[in-house]
């Protein structure tokens, strides 16, 4: 069974009641998300994240600590997922769909909508992006 380390970015807007989400153009046609996808080989989770943030939506984002860890089996692949979620901001950058290919859609969606968009997180993304919890993430770099 082959490992897949995916990372998103939790983006909210300042009063925290949207959340900035992507459409993916997958075999899951129109399977919204929040900005994120697969760590290649040699980056951090916190590198992925801010290359990945940049490559669908177009902005420059600052990770700050995880909110969420997820982990999913899938048979039909013979892959073990495991999803990290990172609370972030925007740091510059214009909001765009870099990848058309890949993205149709760019939004800034209500919290109960993103709920129904995203169930996977238990008690919602709402709950997720309104409280103050973070884990730390520290990169303690190569030994």
């Amino acid at each position: 069974m082959r490992r897949v380390d995916i990372v998103y970015s939790l983006i909210t807007n300042e009063d925290r009641t949207k959340v900035l989400m992507v459409n993916n153009k997958d075999k899951d046609q129109g399977r919204w998300t929040l900005p994120g996808g697969a760590v290649e080989e040699g980056e951090t989770l916190e590198i992925a994240a801010v290359r990945e943030a940049k490559e669908e939506t177009g902005l420059d984002i600052k990770v700050h600590g995880i909110v969420a860890v997820n982990e999913l089996f899938i048979e039909e692949s013979d892959e073990h997922l495991v999803l990290v979620t990172f609370r972030a901001e925007i740091t510059g950058g214009r909001e765009e769909i870099v990848r058309p290919d890949e993205i149709s859609e760019v939004a800034w969606v209500e919290l109960e909508q993103a709920d129904k968009r995203m169930p996977y997180y238990i008690d919602g993304i709402s709950s997720i992006a309104r409280n103050n919890i973070e884990i730390n993430y520290f990169y303690e770099g190569k030994i």
